[in-house]
């Protein structure tokens, strides 16, 4: 990582800095405010002195607010780590210090911060790839729950949710791997365990299942018929089947995918050709379907 290590206690500043290129690292040192604001160079971390005498750190701040700022310094009150934790740095360490406690601190927050995009990512996607799934207006529900859907991602969507509301985390455990049993065992409390999939599952492996999450907060699902007593269900069905890996289509089913999904990527004239029919008999599919061409 790029380091930037602002600190008018030259003697200190190179110590740190030579420590901290033993361990792979690159760093740049100011004595001033003004000569640090005026190199143009992108850092990872930022080292801040809050005790630069008779110099305005904040403008550090304020000029490298999305990166990670670590205040150093002499001691604590509101002037040297409060009022500058307000205004954006993460986090502060004390004068004197280790070099491996201040090492720790930058890696906890350069894989906290890579995290967060991380997490930004997949929520941006998960949203998009949701955008056209319609949920209930009530999703609060007891658990355990099997979601009745022909199309997974409203099961998806449900869950995601339902935990979203509850503010509790949500893991992932596919019935499809032989292991989630076991897995839903050392699951931490305060989890709710999303366990989709239970059409793949056998008879004798279906009942297994359904005794384990007695009284577990639990949410399942299926695209298959589900009339167990003792397990309250949600059905949720959506206008356009879409494909399920776990089953066969019928033609008229990959039809209507076909036609629905594509539609708006090609022309009539080559989509009815991938097709393998008419251009009539497009236009009839679509009758029939009830699938209406945006213009």
């Amino acid at each position: 990582m790029k380091i930037l290590i602002v600190e008018d206690e030259i003697y200190l500043a190179q110590s740190i800095a030579g420590k901290l290129v033993d361990f792979g690292h690159e760093c740049d040192i100011f004595a001033t405010v003004n000569d640090a604001l005026a190199h143009k160079g992108c850092y990872d971390v930022i080292l801040l002195s809050t005790n630069l005498s008779g110099q305005d750190f904040y403008p550090i701040i304020s000029r490298f607010k999305n990166e990670i700022i670590l205040l150093m310094v002499s001691y604590i009150s509101n002037d040297t780590v409060t009022d500058p934790l307000k205004s954006g740095a993460q986090d502060y360490i004390q004068k004197p210090f280790m070099i491996e406690e201040l090492i720790r601190k930058i890696n906890h927050y350069h894989d906290y911060k890579r995290l967060r995009q991380e997490c930004t990512l997949y929520e941006e996607y998960f949203a998009h790839q949701m955008k056209n799934v319609r949920l209930p207006d009530e999703i609060r529900c007891s658990l355990p729950i099997m979601v009745k859907t022909n199309y997974q991602k409203q099961a998806d969507a449900f869950a995601f949710a339902l935990a979203k509301e509850l503010k509790r985390p949500l893991r992932y455990l596919p019935l499809s791997d032989p292991a989630s049993l076991e897995k839903l065992e050392r699951i931490e409390h305060d989890c709710i365990a999303y366990m989709p999939e239970y059409q793949t599952l056998k008879k004798s492996e279906k009942k297994a299942f359904l005794a384990a999450i007695d009284g577990r907060d639990v949410i399942s699902s299926t695209t298959e018929s589900f009339e167990e007593e003792g397990l309250e269900s949600i059905e949720m069905i959506s206008e356009h089947k879409i494909f399920d890996r776990t089953e066969i289509l019928t033609i008229d089913d990959y039809v209507k995918f076909i036609i629905h999904i594509y539609q708006s990527k090609f022309p009539d004239t080559e989509l009815s050709k991938k097709l393998g029919i008419s251009r009539k008999s497009l236009w009839e599919k679509r009758k029939k379907y009830g699938i209406f061409k945006k213009k």
